[in-house]
């Protein structure tokens, strides 16, 4: 069972969610965003609910590198040296159509997700390399699929570079004791979506996470999720035309 777990971008949304989740688990936390008064305030919840589990919190940029790789050290030391999964889970929505003059919220879409999801990965892998043992769990998207319009151009890109990403890590680490899942969520109600106003088989936050959570506790290699639509919706979207994308931007 992996007992220590972290995640990033755990304030709000489904890194919030799925602290809760794993707590009611009897998992031990670390639980990491940039927002240490929600994060604060989460971990009084769950040390109240849980008062078995440990729940150790610390402020983080991800957009800080070294800051990345200073936390995930401090979460280890924490748990006494193993940390057992890390779910790199931190990232944003920003952004607009191309050449309509808002490359500044574009980049940092494209640096949150990836770059500092890079940061994130060899933090974790330094760790798990280390103690010969580990889970790594990307949080993608079903929109690393296909390219997709307007909002959605660069987030679709920064998930599908993860992806692509976590594989090329799966390859490097095939017969070993570390383990990487890409979870790949359809619509799920979080701040990064909360002024979309329309979109196609959107759940509630608790019904997504729960899907998440039963795709990272079977760690297997990908997950779209929750099931229904997204593990057969995603064959649909590779081949369907391009005007038919554009009703899901």
């Amino acid at each position: 069972m992996r007992q220590n777990i972290v995640i990033t971008g755990a304030s709000s949304g489904l890194g919030w969610e799925m602290a809760r989740q794993f707590a009611a688990m009897g998992r031990n936390l670390a639980l990491c965003a940039r927002r240490t008064e929600r994060l604060e305030a989460l971990q009084q919840e769950l040390k109240t609910s849980y008062p078995d589990i440990q729940v150790h919190v610390r402020a983080l940029d991800v957009n800080d590198h070294e800051q990345v790789f200073a936390v995930f050290e401090a979460f280890a030391q924490d748990f006494g040296g193993r940390i057992d999964r890390v779910i790199v889970n931190a990232g944003m929505g920003k952004g607009a159509s191309l050449g309509t003059g808002h490359f500044e919220a574009n980049r940092q879409t494209a640096e949150t997700n990836f770059v500092a999801a890079l940061a994130q990965c060899e933090a974790a892998l330094t760790q798990f390399r280390a103690q010969n043992h580990g889970h790594l769990v990307t949080i993608s998207s079903v929109s690393a699929v296909r390219g997709f319009r307007r909002a959605m151009t660069v987030y679709a890109a920064t998930k599908a570079a993860l992806t692509s990403l976590s594989e090329g890590i799966r390859v490097d680490l095939l017969n070993t004791p570390i383990k990487v899942t890409t979870v790949h969520p359809g619509y799920i109600q979080s701040e990064i979506n909360d002024r979309v106003d329309k979109v196609p088989f959107m759940v509630d936050t608790e019904t997504g996470c729960r899907a998440i959570i039963k795709a990272i506790e079977k760690e297997g290699d990908n997950a779209f999720v929750p099931g229904w639509p997204w593990a057969w919706m995603r064959w649909v979207l590779r081949w369907a035309p391009l005007r038919m994308l554009r009703s899901l931007g």
